[in-house]
């Protein structure tokens, strides 16, 4: 097996080597001088400062509207998105070093999973459950995007998603709010450092604010309607941590909560991110969301909307132009007060002077730099080693993977197979689909002594079968068939909801139409979401969630197929077996009926399990692992002490391989109902062939607390219930008492 590249560590050490923390002295430092700046401004160019306008960026180069470059001549705009190159931002910010205040551009873009390397999709690197290799993935992207004159970047997304429908499912780190706590920290970790002045950080920015994950049937910018105590309980802990972890900026999400627009709540943008969460940096809405307070119906024309955004704790309008248009005449309205606005400008400013950019406007507009960091090869090393990370082995029959490199003759079909433009994804940011590595590039390099046979099998989503004879006559020709399939890039992300979760296209019915030649057959699944792929997961072997893996996607994927790396990853959502399952995730309630299936009247389906086709957590290795029966070091605890488990897992396969042992807790009586277990704790750790691992747990009233019947946060006494195990289903179980 292919060891991890013991490179990636050094270059994380790298890039983190010049941080360092912002002291007490520091930051009041750079209070005093927001403030010594807003005294000297006009109301007009306060009011400049809270507007961002996009330019645009083509395959013809860089350009702005000429509209906007006379805002930013008159000092209207405080900051722009979508331009990015050393040249063209020093260009743009020049234009705003002229104006009167000389105050610089703040220039953001969706950075999402790499800038110029790309990394695998977000949902593809939570599968990792590496909390290290996340972490590198955005202080890469976070160092090639400040390269090219970025300051920001429009991430992480930390919406729980729960309906694989939703196409933005594919941005964030699925369904548990535990595993997605952790996984919003690391990226704001990798994208910021520890000191945003530093010229390889970018500013962070929590999105979609708050509960979009949960759009109603999941279709994107759609409503959403909850209880307070689902938002706390599911929603609210992602963006929690990553506030919590020093993210600067939030953005404000398209959907409306219980009624009222997020762009327009003042529930969400003050009584919660601000007073309750003490929140320091500026909020930004998603794009035009200030104007589509209208369409919402909340809001009869500009003045309203800005009045309601603004006073509701939005201080920076993207694109619509609201602000700009609005404020002035509000403020003399008395409907806005000028306090308002100066507190928006002051948390925008800010963010400017800890960028360093008041010390040096052009500081990201390094040329020389800009060549010699992006698409360096240790960070397509690295982009190659959170790919291989990122995989789930879905099932495995008979041990026909890893497939040995002596194989005479493998037939590759489909057309995700000899595929550049889809490796990368959605939200692929500056990143040249043309350098990618595709799946046919891959096996012929890891296999240089095999006949490789291609196919393209059909094309992604259409009808037609006329490429099905040639597929099937290499397929004849092969000992072994691996067949890429899946969604093109655009079929997730945003504006890319599906009602169908089906292998789009004929795809299905070219599986089974090589199914039934009796080869052996290896299924790459390449895809934003989960599928629903039941009639696969019966019928072949062997299959590998690759998602989408980004530039190094057929490297990777070849480690794994040839065993050079065994894989590790575990589902952060669930599969389902049908889109009537939707929402299905593994810490749903119990009902007053549980399932029987000896008695109809109990919670369940009259056509279709109620199980998943594959669990939360769920992934399978070359090697297997055992566990034994954990062990307490004692039956009762009181709230004021820790409880300590433990459990031995032990590599009884053949293959060194890595494991994600993986934690969760019930409370069997409570005032209100509780989930049937909750994600609480995971460890990964890597055993030789043979070798054994104690693996130990510290549970305290941390972990016990929820949101009790008066919607105080604490914990109940009572029983409660241990499950350790290699995924949400197959757990070892023991039992304790709180005191």
């Amino acid at each position: 097996m292919r060891k991890t590249v013991i490179v990636i560590v050094s270059i994380g050490l790298m890039l983190f080597a010049a941080c360092k923390k912002q002291t007490s002295s520091e930051q009041t430092l750079i209070d005093n001088k927001v403030d010594s700046v807003l005294k000297l401004m006009t109301l007009e160019e306060k009011i400049g400062q809270l507007s961002l306008y996009t330019s645009d960026m083509d395959q013809t180069g860089a350009f702005i509207r000429k509209e906007y470059i006379q805002d930013i001549k008159q000092g209207k705009v405080g900051a722009i998105f979508n331009a990015y190159g050393a040249a063209y931002t020093r260009k743009l910010q020049a234009m705003a070093m002229n104006t009167r205040m000389r105050i610089p551009l703040l220039f953001g873009y969706d950075v999402i999973h790499g800038h110029r390397t790309i990394f695998p999709v977000p949902l593809a690197e939570a599968s990792s459950w590496d909390l290290g290799a996340i972490e590198l993935s955005a202080r890469v992207a976070a160092t090639e995007a400040a390269a090219e004159g970025l300051h920001w970047t429009f991430a992480p997304m930390c919406d729980i998603a729960r309906d694989p429908r939703w196409g933005r499912v594919v941005e964030g780190a699925g369904e548990d709010p535990f595993l997605g706590s952790l996984i919003a920290k690391a990226r704001v970790q990798g994208f910021q450092g520890s000191d945003l002045s530093a010229v390889n950080t970018v500013a962070a920015c929590v999105k979609h604010f708050a509960a979009y994950g949960a759009a109603q049937a999941g279709r994107d910018y759609h409503s959403v309607d909850m209880s307070e105590r689902m938002l706390r309980e599911t929603y609210l802990a992602p963006y929690k941590a990553a506030i919590d972890a020093g993210a600067v900026t939030v953005m404000s999400s398209f959907n409306d909560l219980n009624g009222i627009p997020a762009t327009a709540n003042h529930f969400l943008m003050t009584e919660i991110l601000r007073n309750e969460w003490n929140f320091k940096g500026f909020v930004v809405t998603d794009y035009t969301s200030i104007m589509e307070l209208m369409f919402h119906g909340v809001a009869a024309d500009t003045a309203q909307a800005s009045e309601m955004s603004i006073n509701a704790g939005i201080d920076m309008d993207m694109q619509s132009g609201f602000y700009n248009q609005a404020l002035e005449k509000l403020v003399k309205e008395n409907k806005v007060s000028e306090k308002t606005i100066d507190e928006a400008v002051r948390r925008i400013l800010k963010v400017k002077f800890q960028l360093g950019l008041f010390d040096d406007p052009y500081r990201y507009c390094n040329e020389e730099r800009e060549k010699t960091t992006l698409m360096k090869p240790e960070f397509l090393e690295a982009a190659r080693e959170v790919a291989r990370k990122s995989i789930v082995l879905l099932k495995n029959d008979n041990n026909l993977l890893p497939i040995s490199k002596q194989t005479k003759n493998i037939a590759v079909i489909g057309t995700l197979a000899d595929n550049k433009r889809e490796m990368i994804g959605s939200w692929s940011a500056a990143g040249n689909w043309t350098k990618s590595i595709s799946l046919l590039e891959g096996i012929k390099a890891s296999a240089p002594q095999a006949n490789v046979l291609y196919a393209k099998g059909c094309n992604i989503a259409d009808d037609s079968t006329q490429y099905f004879a040639e597929a099937l006559n290499v397929a004849k020709k092969s000992d072994v068939v691996i067949l890429a399939i899946g969604e093109a890039a655009y079929m997730s992300g945003e504006a890319a909801s599906r009602s169908s979760l089906d292998l789009p296209g004929v795809q299905l019915q070219l599986v089974q139409k090589i199914h039934e030649l009796g080869k052996p057959v290896v299924v790459v699944l390449m895809n934003g979401r989960p599928l629903t792929i039941n009639w696969i997961g019966e019928k072949i072997p062997a299959i590998l969630e690759t998602w989408f893996l980004g530039t190094q996607a057929g490297n990777a994927i070849a480690d794994v197929l040839f065993g050079d790396y065994n894989p590790s990853g575990k589902l952060p959502i669930t599969f389902p077996r049908a889109v009537g399952q939707i929402p299905i995730y593994y810490c749903m309630k119990n009902t007053g009926r549980p399932m029987d299936v000896n008695n109809k009247y109990t919670s369940k389906y009259l056509d279709i399990s109620n199980e998943p086709l594959y669990p939360f957590g769920f992934g399978l290795s070359y090697t297997t692992f055992e566990y034994g029966e954990p062990m307490l070091n004692k039956k009762e605890m009181t709230e004021a002490e820790v409880l300590t488990v433990s459990i031995d897992v032990k590599n009884t396969g053949k293959y060194k391989g890595e494991e994600v042992v993986q934690l969760y807790i019930r409370d069997l009586v409570a005032s209100v109902a509780r989930p049937v277990k909750e994600l609480k704790a995971f460890q990964k750790i890597e055993l030789e062939a043979g070798q054994s691992k104690t693996v130990t747990f510290e549970i305290s009233s941390k972990e016990l607390s929820f949101y009790r019947a008066d919607m105080s946060f604490g914990v109940e006494k009572g029983k409660f219930i241990l499950m350790i195990g290699s995924n949400s289903r197959d757990t070892k179980n023991i039992d304790f008492m709180l005191n």
